[in-house]
């Protein structure tokens, strides 16, 4: 660093550069190349829409159409740099033949060739992003190379380097390892993308574990893939020594929540105890399980909202589980009668009436109940079961009820409602007795009823 930073270096630098610019670029033969190069670019930019065209086109014979749907779709982007090579490669052998010089042709249909096969095989990559970044680092490394230039830039960017803690740290080095650190990365994530969807086709794995083992062994290529490119940097790993005691006791201060939603997500993953697809409420909270994540679960109601709940509260607060063992649930359904109504009668209704709706199981069967004698109505419990509560459950249990409403009016079974008559009676003359109390003057009655007939007498 002290001697690039010498202002001395800098100027024969600069002297250096001048002299070959003078003595390599700016002659004849060179400047003719530039414009021959100049103009056969704009000629194939005038000419890259129609030859696009022809590429993208339908060919009207069988034999072609699924080369052309393949290839001819690959090339038909790279229209404008496949023209110009075109070009230039006529225009090499021609100078060649001519006995012309012919050096920067020859640079620039390399350049040509290398970016195309570049593009071409980045294409493979089905990450835009990750395409684009392959080729640009690619083609810059191939074209250095091509002009001769790689082993200069490599030696400037090694010589900016600094020394922390021992360990000589130049752009070089940073440039591998983020060139390193990016392919293993991309190789990671193709990897665990194509083990994922193998492990999520298994027959043999429930869904917890399905989910389990696909975020362990992300963990661990993600893992192996920073380890790998530290080390094929030349960094010594016992340096993170001293760093992961201080990430480890910054966890264990500042990061409690976080480590115990994710210590929460492998229990959960271990135990089975909630799974995807598990209907389960929570609070106020009912839905169904879509997804469990590290750090909390996707928890989709029944209108639609989204809820996510930190796992910590899935395993310190109390869940129900509609579906954990056996997705068939019994549903309780309150009904009054009046007392003046039969309850066996009514009670049979209840049974079509649960009988017609489709959601309700046969087996295990429905039962109909007399629970007691309220103050207003005979109440009675519809017992009935069904296998899909994420579907809802508030829904059928209307459907059970509008079907009970129709056949209690069709049949004269009357459902009550509380209501209370009061008799007031005229007031009476007061005397006097000999002891000073006051006789019989004034008397109320209330009468209350209850729906059916069934109420008590006050007289006061």
């Amino acid at each position: 660093m002290e001697t690039l930073a010498d202002p001395r270096l800098w100027q024969e630098m600069l002297d250096s550069g001048q002299a070959w610019i003078m003595a390599n670029v700016l002659v004849w033969a060179n400047l003719v190349q530039v414009v021959a190069i100049a103009a056969f670019f704009a000629v194939a930019r005038l000419a890259a829409p129609a030859v696009r065209g022809v590429l993208d086109r339908r060919w009207p014979w069988p034999s072609l159409e699924r080369f052309s749907a393949l290839t001819l779709k690959k090339v038909a982007p790279l229209a404008l740099p496949a023209t110009w090579l075109v070009l230039q490669w006529v225009c090499l052998v021609v100078a060649k033949k001519a006995g012309w010089p012919y050096d920067l042709l020859r640079i620039t249909v390399s350049l040509l060739t290398a970016w195309i096969v570049i593009r071409l095989t980045s294409g493979l990559v089905r990450d835009p992003a990750w395409a684009r970044y392959i080729a640009v680092v690619a083609w810059s490394i191939a074209a250095l190379s091509i002009v001769g230039l790689l082993d200069g830039a490599i030696a400037v960017l090694d010589g900016l380097s600094v020394t922390v803690g021992g360990i000589r740290v130049s752009a070089l080095l940073i440039i591998k390892g983020v060139i390193s650190l990016a392919v293993l990365l991309w190789a990671a994530v193709l990897l665990s993308g194509v083990l994922e969807r193998r492990i999520t086709q298994s027959p043999t794995m429930t869904p917890a574990a399905q989910v389990l083992f696909a975020k362990l062994l992300k963990i661990v290529l993600f893992t192996i893939a920073i380890v790998v490119a530290l080390n094929s940097v030349g960094i010594d790993l016992t340096a993170f020594a001293v760093l992961g005691g201080a990430i480890g006791l910054g966890i264990g201060f500042g990061l409690q929540k976080i480590v115990s939603n994710l210590i929460s997500g492998v229990i959960i993953l271990l135990d089975k105890s909630i799974k995807p697809g598990d209907v389960i409420g929570l609070g106020d909270t009912f839905g169904w399980i879509k997804s469990l994540g590290a750090r909390y679960a996707s928890v989709v109601t029944r209108d639609g909202t989204e809820w996510l709940i930190p796992n910590e509260d899935l395993i310190t607060q109390q869940v129900v589980n509609w579906s954990y063992s056996n997705e068939a649930v019994r549903l309780k359904i309150p009904v009054g009668i009046s007392y003046k109504s039969d309850p066996r009668k009514a009670i049979a209704l209840c049974f079509e009436a649960a009988a017609e709706t489709e959601r309700v199981l046969e087996d295990p069967k429905t039962n109909v109940l007399l629970k007691g004698f309220g103050d207003s109505s005979v109440d009675i419990e519809i017992r009935i079961w069904i296998r899909d509560p994420q579907n809802g459950v508030s829904n059928v249990k209307s459907e059970v009820l509008l079907r009970v409403w129709d056949k209690f009016h069709e049949n004269g079974v009357e459902i009550p409602f509380p209501q209370r008559d009061l008799h007031l009676i005229p007031p009476a003359q007061v005397s006097v007795q000999s002891d000073g109390r006051a006789g019989p003057g004034r008397q109320a009655s209330s009468n209350r009823k209850a729906g059916g007939g069934r109420g008590a007498k006050q007289v006061a």
